[in-house]
């Protein structure tokens, strides 16, 4: 019984940690993967750097969608390096200075 309550809490902090990184907190807005640009704009605000990374590319060579890169911060001592495919948010990295 013991070991059942503590692999059970040990998911439970795995899977929280998991979900920390697929989440940026913008003031009292949480900014989540999935969400389109202008939801991202509208919770965040204008990011402090933006970079056209290319195009995704689908069968045959052909481009298929954008990629972007949008920066914020610094905040809590690092960067956000946030990474759009098809004005989708695919991605939410964090960086230290």
């Amino acid at each position: 019984m013991r070991y059942t309550t503590t692999a059970i809490a040990l998911l439970l902090a795995l899977s929280a940690s998991v979900a920390l990184g697929d989440t940026l907190r913008c003031g009292s807005n949480l900014v989540n993967r999935g969400d389109r640009t202008f939801e991202v704009q509208r919770k965040c605000g204008e990011p402090a750097h933006r970079d056209f990374i290319g195009y995704t590319q689908g069968d045959y060579g052909r481009r298929e969608s954008t990629r972007e890169e949008w920066v914020y911060g610094p905040w809590n001592g690092g960067i956000y390096i946030l990474t759009f495919e098809a004005n989708r948010l695919v991605s939410i990295e964090f960086t230290r200075d």
